[in-house]
């Protein structure tokens, strides 16, 4: 019976790498602008079904929880397709709705009471 080296895989996938080039955050929103069925076709089966779900908007969560790959992995995967222009990352539009300087003030009142 072969033995298999699940721990060898994500390094296979991700070259070694754990950081990408641009912050990717769980809620980062990305798509596919064109699909192209030959540069999928190359692609290692991870890469090629994120690549392909990814044809309708999605966020990194959603991705990675349907390709089953780590988040970190899914990241850096994101990251390499975005670098070749297969895949778009869109702007992350969230802002916070809370006043940072109430925020402090509550910290700082916390801190009193402490």
């Amino acid at each position: 019976m072969p033995t298999t080296y699940w721990k060898v895989r994500p390094y296979v996938l991700t070259g070694g790498r754990t950081r990408t080039r641009q912050p990717l955050l769980v809620h980062t929103l990305v798509s596919v602008p064109y699909y192209d069925a030959v540069f999928a076709s190359g692609l290692l089966p991870e890469a090629r079904t994120l690549y392909e779900q990814a044809r309708s908007m999605r966020s990194v969560a959603e991705l990675s929880a349907v390709c089953g790959t780590s988040l970190g992995v899914t990241r850096v995967v994101i990251d390499d397709l975005a670098a070749t222009d297969r895949l778009q990352i869109h702007a992350d539009p969230y802002t916070s709705p809370f006043d940072d300087r109430l925020l402090e003030r509550l910290r700082d009142g916390l801190r009193q009471l402490a």
